[in-house]
């Protein structure tokens, strides 16, 4: 069996029995965790009651966090002519069609979101290969492919995420950071949980949301009531 680092061993000592606890509490918990000398980023995960074999099972999308991530996402933007000067406005970090398909073709992706126009898809298509193993690739229904360019911008320097199931059925997304006051961690954990049930997909039968753990950079996960 492995051992615990001692201050490891001590944060999950708190944790007693593991029993899942209301919000409010879990997020105090959690924040009785910050002992580190940097800012730790706050992650939800939720285990769901979803076949990912089964597409029209697939809980995938973005919602806007309430307070924010803690820090400003590097957007970059497909687009040209007016909605290029409109994204630059927005605040995207980078603007291009060609030569931004050419440098990521070469390797940057030094970024955290990419955007595209609908009629620039034909550009970024082949860059799957490079965007897709990390998470970067444009989607319509992630929101990132939208004649919308300005407003997604913004939306995403704001602090919106995005998400998607993985094979075993999670659902998981930074939330914050531990600064964050409690209370604006539970709203953005609460706004998160809200629209993935919001969302839940009709083909999905029995129990949806089958577990919720709220976790810091550097500490145990803390299991948190879901009803």
């Amino acid at each position: 069996m492995v051992k615990q680092p001692k201050r490891m061993a001590k944060m999950t000592a708190k944790l007693g029995d593991g029993t899942p606890q209301p919000l409010e509490q879990a997020v105090e918990t959690l924040k009785s965790f910050n002992t580190t000398k940097f800012d730790q980023s706050v992650e939800v995960a939720m285990r769901l009651g979803v076949d990912d074999k089964q597409a029209d099972q697939i809980v995938r999308g973005s919602v806007v966090l309430p307070h924010g991530l803690g820090k400003s996402l590097r957007v970059v933007v497909f687009a040209k002519d007016d909605l290029a000067k409109a994204a630059t406005a927005a605040g995207a970090d980078e603007v291009g069609a060609e030569n931004l398909a050419e440098k990521i073709k070469g390797g940057w992706t030094d970024f955290d979101v990419c955007i595209a126009a609908p009629n620039m898809m034909g550009l970024v298509g082949p860059l799957g290969r490079v965007l897709g193993p990390r998470g970067l690739m444009p989607s319509p229904r992630a929101g990132t492919v939208t004649p919308e360019i300005a407003k997604t911008v913004k939306e995403y320097k704001a602090g919106k995420v995005e998400f998607r199931n993985d094979k075993g059925g999670n659902v998981h997304a930074v939330v914050g950071k531990l600064s964050f006051s409690s209370e604006q961690l539970v709203d953005n954990i609460r706004a998160f949980v809200d629209h993935i049930h919001h969302i839940k997909p009709a083909a999905i039968k029995g129990q949806y949301v089958r577990g919720l753990t709220i976790s810091a950079t550097m500490s145990p996960g803390v299991r948190v009531v879901t009803s």
